[in-house]
């Protein structure tokens, strides 16, 4: 299976515990891990190579010119690593049909399989919703980002790309006049970039199992629905999300299922 991440350098301890998550729970499966950096070192490079090979599994890294996205809005905590999603067909290798993005700041909890093998129906990406977060302002995203007809607004941080289409789709000058176009109205940069240009082309997976907001678990506690226990997650959700500035790599992060990232950052010891 092939895995691509976007980051910069101080996603690297992340990036570890969030790969030993997924070889670990995928034994039977082999990677291909594909990055796309623009300021990490031949160190750096080297050591997560050494990594991943100990793992039994692949790393090929490519390094982008970060003036490909000059210009386009990086603030908070975003940096300009987070587009690179959006042009990775551009760099990975013609022979790939499809590839699974991951956010470095999420945690595998069980098997990948059906879901990276899964039929596109003809999209080019297959992403989840936060719903939770996104239906209050369903609305506002819409008249915003000029996609009435948009069924929802999905989280990028975990993509499953038919990249056979996307190549056939996906311009960078319809990407880059977008940016310059809306760059006042650009909340959450890439995402929006891709709910607004490709809204058509998503098709949607369930959240809770395939992209669980760690921040829901937390508003939800009290609430008595089925997918707000640690038992529940543990046993149904594949991609565990750690959304938002707060990381549970952080001394001051308090969110229970923090408690998924420390078991597999330990066996890193």
């Amino acid at each position: 299976m092939n895995i691509l991440v976007t980051l910069n350098r101080n996603y690297l301890s992340p990036l570890k515990v969030m790969l030993k998550s997924l070889f670990i729970n995928n034994p039977q499966q082999s990677f291909t891990i594909y990055l796309l950096q623009s300021d990490l070192s031949d160190e750096d490079i080297k050591d997560l190579d050494t990594y991943i090979e100990d793992c039994g599994q692949r790393l090929v890294s490519i390094r982008i010119n970060s003036d490909i996205f000059e210009g386009a809005p990086v603030f908070r905590h975003y940096s300009v690593e987070m587009y690179y999603r959006l042009a990775a067909h551009l760099f990975l290798p013609e022979e790939l049909d499809r590839i699974l993005y991951l956010d470095p700041d999420i945690i595998v909890l069980n098997p990948i399989y059906d879901f990276y093998h899964q039929d596109f129906c003809d999209c080019m990406y297959v992403a989840a919703e936060h719903e939770h977060s996104t239906k209050v302002v369903s609305s506002f995203n819409k008249l915003r980002l000029k996609t009435p007809n948009a069924k929802g607004y999905f989280n990028t941080g975990v993509l499953l790309m038919n990249l056979e289409l996307i190549r056939k789709t996906v311009r960078l000058p319809d990407i880059y006049s977008f940016i310059e176009d809306n760059k006042l109205r650009l909340f959450l940069p890439d995402q929006d970039i891709l709910n607004a240009l490709y809204w058509d082309k998503i098709l949607p997976a369930d959240g809770f199992i395939y992209n669980y907001d760690a921040r829901y678990y937390e508003l939800s506690k009290r609430l008595p629905v089925k997918n707000n226990t640690i038992e529940w997650i543990e046993k149904n959700t594949v991609f565990l999300h750690f959304c938002g500035k707060d990381k549970p790599w952080h001394d001051d992060y308090k969110g229970e299922l923090g408690r998924f990232y420390k078991k597999y950052e330990e066996l890193l010891q």
